[in-house]
């Protein structure tokens, strides 16, 4: 029989975002197993609160120390009101007083500070409504500028994942001194895939032994209009390269992104050239990545992308548009075009060098993981 360690950090995590954003969910399922890199006597008391509809991801989590809670749903309007008027946090203080938590994290509603001495420790991926608000309705730019200001208001501390995204708070907000502001950077953790057999995997999905990949969800910042651009343009050259891309399709059957995309297929008919996959089983996506000629991440816009982690711990090599976090993330390993330089990508996709898939291009993965987890404890400790 094992005892609790009663000097043992205790740390709530929120597990419960909207179950199409896999950044998200990706995002906590890895800290999870960052902090398995820690010493026994470091892994801190894990209580995860998890909404039903992520429930289906809690059984393939290993960490020695979790508690598995299901979150008490609440009525965003109703909690913010009631937190109001009783001045006490209703979406966290219940959760720490009840079971004695340090910290929790990622808050996203701080409607009034914590009464608790617990760290409420917030976190926001990035400011993409304040550089493209254009891409964004009014009520969610309503919506998300109240959440955002609460936050950096009752907060104890935020977490960005990147200095790109702290340059833009920085530019957009004035932050108070009080605020513990701190920069992760997530590291991807991908050990589950490598039983999986490529050439059934490309038997299964119909792809040449050579592929470039593009894994983003089908929005317009994910910029998958620059790649098919340059398709059509080496096709003019003769020169054929193919792509798979995986992702999320845009709920609405009539999306005006989507139908864009589609005539630049047909009007240029790519259809041999381009594998739309769609959303597939995570380690079916890793196996066809760790087997890519490269990955090409186009966006218009990253907080930090989880693609470049998914590629740098599978050493897999990256075309990325040269956006200032991209540069963050891969620094001098990466290869750089302008977003909307479709002839640059171009010449890039025809003259990249086979891939040497024995070639270390980045620093070993468990050495990256094992300085995230450092980083990671660090930011809960009180």
């Amino acid at each position: 029989m094992t005892f609790p360690n009663k000097d043992r950090l205790k740390i709530g995590l929120l597990f419960n975002f909207q179950p199409t954003w896999m950044g998200g969910i990706t995002y906590i399922l890895n800290l999870i197993k960052t902090f398995n890199y820690l010493s026994e006597e470091e892994k801190p008391d894990i209580t995860l609160y998890y909404s039903e509809p992520l429930k289906k991801y809690i059984g393939n989590i290993d960490y020695p120390h979790i508690t598995f809670v299901p979150y008490p749903e609440k009525k965003i309007a109703k909690g913010y009101l009631m937190s109001w008027l009783k001045r006490k946090n209703l979406f966290t203080d219940e959760l720490i007083e009840r079971d004695g938590l340090d910290a929790i994290y990622p808050v996203r509603d701080c409607p009034v500070k914590s009464r608790t001495k617990a760290r409420v420790i917030a976190w926001y991926a990035d400011l993409q409504h304040k550089i493209y608000p254009e891409f964004f309705t009014r009520s969610t730019l309503l919506h998300r500028t109240l959440r955002l200001n609460l936050m950096l208001r009752n907060a104890t501390d935020m977490v960005v994942s990147s200095r790109a995204v702290k340059d833009d708070f920085d530019r957009f907000f004035k932050i108070r001194k009080q605020l513990g502001f701190h920069i992760y950077h997530f590291v991807s953790i991908n050990d589950e895939f490598k039983s999986l057999d490529i050439n059934e995997l490309r038997k299964k999905y119909e792809l040449p032994e050579k592929y470039f990949m593009v894994s983003n969800q089908f929005h317009k910042h994910k910029n998958h209009k620059v790649v098919l651009l340059a398709l059509a343009r080496l096709k003019e050259q003769g020169i054929h390269k193919h792509l798979a891309f995986t992702g999320r399709f845009p709920s609405a059957t009539d999306s005006p992104y989507l139908a864009e995309l589609h005539q630049i297929i047909n009007h240029n008919n790519l259809h041999s050239q381009i594998s739309l996959l769609g959303i597939i089983p995570r380690n079916d996506q890793m196996q066809l990545m760790n087997h890519c000629q490269a990955v090409v991440q186009p966006s218009l816009f990253e907080g930090w992308s989880t693609v470049i982690e998914d590629a740098k711990s599978l050493q897999v090599p990256v075309i990325a548009s040269d956006l200032k976090v991209n540069m963050e993330q891969l620094e001098d390993k990466g290869e750089y075009f302008k977003p909307h330089d479709y002839k640059g990508l171009a010449s890039m996709l025809a003259n990249f060098p086979d891939r040497n898939k024995r070639e270390q291009i980045y620093p070993p993965h468990t050495e990256r993981v094992k300085g995230a987890a450092r980083e990671l404890l660090n930011i809960f400790k009180p």
